[in-house]
């Protein structure tokens, strides 16, 4: 039966492969990554040169996704932004979501009907806990990251940074199957708009400080943002959480506004690869700390 589980599970990986989706394993029964962290990293092999992430390690070379599989029942996960993919996700209610809640299902077609349009023709899965994955192609120029909820109640997408449970991929409580296996189509413009990023960190860096910014405040900003939207795996949010410290006591000062330390800091941990809701979350719970214990210039 394991070996029966082995070929099915390398089988998946290999079609996902021949489409062009690079593809790494995910723990067997599981959505987490089955590669090394950053942590743990050996230095040696594929990681000689330093510290490769998964979303590096993702290929489509058949011989090296025989290999990975040969070793055990890995789920089979799929980097988005080297396959070239904007993945909609649409999740199931949650126990505690508020009684009327809408499913991402339901959110997606209230906004297909405001924007006009029917729901997409694309390759479609299932997961394992009855939520959808709509598969488009990325608009070329731009490098789009992942978001939650920006497109509607339950709506998450995945792009640069992040990755998907690909069909085939079983977790103790289903599995993921193909309901659609129409090719990938491009990602629509009127679903592209609202997905465009806001304020990228290479915009912050050109462009000149706060008008109310001390020339130290408005530097600060400045490298507290690179630092964050540089940071690996394994300490991403350590670094967002220092960050938004170290930021915080600019702003019971006036140096800087919240509303800016907190568009910079969310925007930085998007290009990290970080999620929206864990962004904002990090940044809010760190300048209210760091409010709190500097409370101002004295006069």
């Amino acid at each position: 039966m394991t070996h029966d589980r082995n070929t099915a599970l390398l089988s998946a990986a290999l079609q996902a492969a021949d489409r062009g989706w690079h593809v790494f394993p995910l723990r067997p029964g599981d959505k987490r990554p089955a590669l090394h962290g950053e942590t743990a990293c050996p230095g040696t092999g594929e990681c000689a040169g330093g510290h490769r992430k998964w979303e590096q390690r993702a290929t489509t070379d058949p011989d090296r996704i025989r290999q990975a599989w040969s070793t055990g029942s890995f789920n089979v996960g799929l980097a988005t932004g080297p396959s070239g993919l904007v993945v909609v996700d649409l999740d199931p209610v949650k126990a505690k979501d508020p009684k009327g809640t809408p499913d991402g299902v339901t959110s997606l077609q209230a906004l297909c009907e405001r924007a006009g349009h029917p729901v997409p023709a694309t390759y479609r899965t299932r997961t394992a806990s009855g939520g959808h994955h709509l598969y488009f192609t990325a608009p070329g120029g731009v490098r789009l990251g992942n978001s939650a909820g920006r497109l509607g109640t339950h709506i998450d997408t995945r792009a640069h940074g992040g990755y998907v449970v690909a069909a085939g991929s079983t977790l103790p409580h289903g599995t993921y199957e193909v309901v659609d296996p129409t090719d990938p189509v491009p990602l629509p413009e009127w679903l592209y708009a609202p997905l465009t990023p806001r304020q990228p960190v290479r915009g912050l860096m050109a462009t000149p400080g706060p008008v109310r910014a001390s020339r130290y405040a408005s530097a600060a900003l400045r490298a507290e943002t690179v630092a964050v939207a540089g940071a690996g795996e394994g300490v991403r949010n350590w670094t967002l959480v220092r960050a938004a410290r170290a930021l915080g006591r600019f702003i019971p000062s006036g140096d800087l506004s919240r509303g800016e330390v907190e568009q910079a800091l969310n925007s930085a941990g998007l290009r990290a690869g970080l999620r929206e809701t864990e962004c904002r979350a990090a940044i809010t719970s760190a300048l209210n700390w760091s409010i709190a214990n500097n409370p101002g210039r004295p006069a």
